[in-house]
């Protein structure tokens, strides 16, 4: 969520800059096209609403549950919130599969057999990950209308830990790299998904229908991808704990690519404790992606002993205070939250700037135009014949249904990447020497190292901007795009609410720092509280008396200003 450029040219790095960009962005057709009036009245009192994977997992052992009660439960949720109700549309396709292999899940538990910590947890996981079953993996794109061949590496884990696969969760299409000026949470196969918070209001990021499934209690959790942002901005947005891992730690073999110097998977969840029994889940090491050899001797095989409720206690943390500033209701906010940082224990450097902020936006731009064209070619062949095979081939695919693909914004990204060479060109290899020194070794990690830190922390984002199909994202501010270039773990945590709507703090630190970074989270987290369920209202409550009486803003955040965010 970056500083905004104004060229033209790097419009759409709202989400590349420092934006929820680089796995995270598109564009939008209607949110639903029924003839039917829409029904937004309160969904009933569900059992598993806010249940955390802990929870469902002793009532798994207890016998309370079985993993086929657990499915039929969402099913029937997504029925009702989803495709129903209020319509949230986040979910893309059910697993036909689901039932069965909840089944073999009971019948692995009464003969003594459990797979791992997920065991009979159902999760959703993004349209741009491949699963080796029924189920498509599109991208949002009617032109990658074939099954994948085999699962994705992380797909493959989650299996192996135990977890029910329930469905595949709508995105940006392409993970909103193909235009500039497209709506984030709207693919051609998927439609628009709407925030559970207010359904007039965007969900962020391509991984847009993870967020929001996760956040409508679709499922226990959800994995995302993030280029740049696209992890932690839906997370902000829908009140979830958002983690992008160190690059490496998560492989990237089977999920369509945007860069591979950038790209991540990471757990989207409601707790910290449920995003970390993700990350536990599908970190490991993958012969057919290289960047995760460098996680050998780095990895934990469990995360979750770094769930430290006092771990707060003597930590350093820098405030990037050049990330606050966008909306001051946001920084109300952000400022409550360091106050409890300071409670708990921690000691603020205030502020701790990173020189180097803003200062490869181009860069970054031009290092995912190039390595876009060249990965995705590399993607397609794994795909059966008749599917694109080349950049030139989906952009003439894109032409040719423009009618159907493109009724609301272009492709003007995949237009600009197809017109770069290989990656042996000086161009991209000076822009990616340039990413990597200012993000890092100037920047994140200068900054870490000047002040004796053990982490900075800087606002997620802002409250969801209302959905505009004919202008694109109205992005306000926030952080991702340094942690994002880096390829250095970035935690997002909820932080408060603006007129109803979730804020998220984030984390961020030097590459494999994830031990500590949990620790902050989750102290932070458990101190807080500040997660609160959605109420699927058809606007934002914009009534600041209500607001503050229902705790949402405090009457000195309401005398700051009284204009809603996006406005």
């Amino acid at each position: 969520m970056p500083d905004h450029d104004q060229k033209p040219v790097l419009d759409r790095r709202r989400f590349l800059e420092l934006a929820a960009a680089g796995g995270a962005l598109a564009l939008a057709a209607p949110a639903v096209a029924t003839g039917a009036k829409e029904d937004t009245s309160a969904p009933a009192a569900f059992e598993l609403e806010e249940m955390s994977i802990a929870s469902m997992r002793d009532g798994l052992a207890s016998g309370r549950f079985t993993a086929t009660s657990l499915t039929e439960s969402y099913l029937r949720r997504i029925e009702e919130i989803d495709r129903s109700g209020p319509r949230v549309n986040s979910i893309i396709e059910i697993n036909p599969d689901a039932l069965e292999i909840a089944a073999i899940s009971d019948r692995e538990r009464r003969e003594g057999k459990i797979r791992g910590a997920l065991h009979g947890i159902p999760v959703v996981i993004k349209d741009n990950i491949d699963t080796g079953d029924r189920m498509k993996t599109s991208a949002g794109s009617p032109a990658l209308h074939s099954v994948a061949a085999r699962d994705a590496f992380i797909v493959k884990r989650l299996r192996e830990a135990g977890a029910v696969l329930l469905a595949k969760t709508n995105l940006s299409e392409w993970a909103n790299f193909r235009s500039t000026r497209s709506t984030s949470g709207w693919s051609t196969r998927g439609g628009q998904t709407r925030n559970p918070y207010a359904l007039d209001r965007n969900p962020c990021g391509s991984s847009s229908g993870s967020g929001a499934a996760v956040a409508a209690s679709l499922a226990a959790a959800a994995i995302g991808t993030e280029t740049d942002g696209s992890v932690v901005c839906p997370s902000s947005a829908n009140g979830l704990v958002g983690i992008k891992p160190t690059l490496g730690l998560v492989s990237r073999s089977g999920i369509v690519p945007i860069a591979h110097s950038q790209d991540t998977a990471g757990p989207m969840a409601r707790t910290v404790a449920d995003a970390v029994a993700i990350l536990s889940a599908i970190s490991g090491i993958d012969s057919l992606d290289a960047a995760t050899l460098q996680a050998r001797g780095r990895m934990e095989p469990d995360y979750s002993k770094f769930l430290d409720p006092s771990g707060l206690e003597g930590v350093r943390i820098g405030v990037v205070r050049k990330s606050f500033g966008f909306n001051p209701q946001v920084d109300a906010v952000m400022n409550e939250a360091l106050e409890a940082l300071k409670s708990g224990g921690a000691i603020l450097v205030d502020p701790a700037e990173l020189a180097t902020a803003g200062e490869f936006g181009e860069s970054e731009y031009e290092v995912l135009l190039y390595e876009f064209k060249a990965d995705l070619a590399v993607y397609l062949a794994t795909r059966v014949e008749g599917s694109p095979r080349t950049l030139a081939e989906l952009i003439r695919f894109n032409e040719e249904n423009r009618a159907l693909v493109m009724p609301y914004f272009g492709q003007e990204i995949f237009e600009l990447a197809e017109k770069k060479g290989p990656l042996t060109d000086k161009a991209y290899r000076d822009a990616l020497r340039k990413n990597l020194r200012l993000s890092r070794d100037e920047g994140i990690d200068a900054t870490l190292r000047k002040h004796r830190l053990d982490a900075l922390v800087a606002p997620t984002g802002g409250p969801a901007w209302p959905t505009d199909l004919i202008n694109g994202d109205h992005y306000g501010g926030g952080f991702s795009s340094a942690a994002a270039v880096a390829g250095y773990p970035h935690i997002t945590v909820p932080a408060g609410h603006v007129f109803g709507l979730p804020v998220g703090i984030s984390f961020f630190g030097t590459a494999w720092s994830e031990p500590a970074l949990i620790r902050i989270a989750y102290a932070f987290e458990q101190s807080t509280r500040a997660r609160r369920a959605p109420r699927f209202l058809p606007v934002a409550d914009l009534t600041v008396t209500q607001a503050v009486a229902r705790g949402v803003v405090t009457p000195a955040t309401a005398r700051v200003t009284t204009q809603p965010c996006g406005l």
